[in-house]
């Protein structure tokens, strides 16, 4: 079975790298998981292992029917609830989770095509209704490193690995306003058949909620608009950019030479609240 280049399809083939998100995921019997796109099932099986229950969202026509064949007893058993169908366009509303999560917390654990990432993250994060307690993905390499920005060590539960120091980004924020990212481990591009052009990394965004929402009483809406508007000339002064008084930059301990890029979640909540 071929992947399709069309659906972004790199089929892990790394008992290690799958292993690490297991770990990473702290998956253990009685969890609920939800994998998106599950391909030939790899991830799928380390997961039962566990003796998880899992979710599985599967788009890609001969890949749905591969699966049902290689876990029908699984799904006859109701260990696996597989559904042929596209993540992005899925409602995930209370009514999704109810039917197929029983209502309960849950973890998402996926290896996910590289020109997707962005769209998952920002649909699971978002809304209390979706929220998954954790995130753990296999994602670009650069792209993690984005994330976690200014962390500058891998989780310790795996081998040291040199990061070089990045400043934030939309992206990083967008993340961290929700959770809490770690960069567990790099995977070579070697461990993917067909080989993408660049190594990948699993990401875990833990402590995923809306708290800093609920304890500085302002809404998503408002602070992402900020945060957009901040970013969209991200080399532009940021007082300038959003023309904040210092009266603003002094309460919410930003300096007047500041840029998008030197803020913390802590300051984007604070210009959300005042501004």
């Amino acid at each position: 079975m071929f992947a399709k280049k069309s659906l972004g399809q790199n089929f892990l083939n790394s008992p290690s790298a799958l292993q690490a998100m297991i770990e990473a995921g702290r998956v253990e019997k009685g969890d609920t998981v939800l994998e998106i796109g599950p391909g030939r099932g790899v991830l799928t099986e380390a997961i039962l292992a566990t003796g998880a229950k899992i979710v599985a969202i599967e788009k890609d026509d001969q890949l749905f029917e591969f699966l049902q064949e290689k876990f029908a007893t699984e799904i006859k058993n109701k260990k696996l609830i597989l559904i042929h169908d596209d993540i992005l366009t899925i409602p995930t509303h209370q009514n999704f989770f109810s039917k197929n999560l029983g209502g309960q917390a849950y973890k998402l654990i996926a290896n996910i095509p590289y020109n997707i990432t962005g769209q998952i993250i920002r649909k699971f994060l978002s809304g209390p209704t979706s929220q998954p307690t954790l995130m753990v993905l296999m994602l670009q390499k650069e792209v993690a490193k984005r994330i976690v920005a200014d962390d500058k060590k891998p989780a310790k539960i795996f081998a040291p690995q040199k990061l070089k120091r990045a400043k934030e980004s939309l992206l990083s924020i967008s993340v961290k306003v929700f959770g809490e990212p770690k960069y567990i481990k790099t995977v070579p591009a070697g461990a993917f058949r067909p080989a993408p052009k660049v190594d990948s990394a699993i990401l875990l965004i833990d402590k995923i909620n809306c708290n800093n929402f609920k304890k500085n009483k302002i809404k998503e809406e408002k602070f992402f608009d900020i945060l957009h508007r901040g970013f969209t000339q991200k080399r532009k002064l940021l007082a300038s950019n959003l023309k904040i008084t210092p009266t603003i930059l002094v309460d919410c301990q930003i300096g007047e030479k500041a840029r998008a890029e030197n803020l913390t979640v802590k300051n984007w909540l604070c210009l959300a609240v005042k501004i």
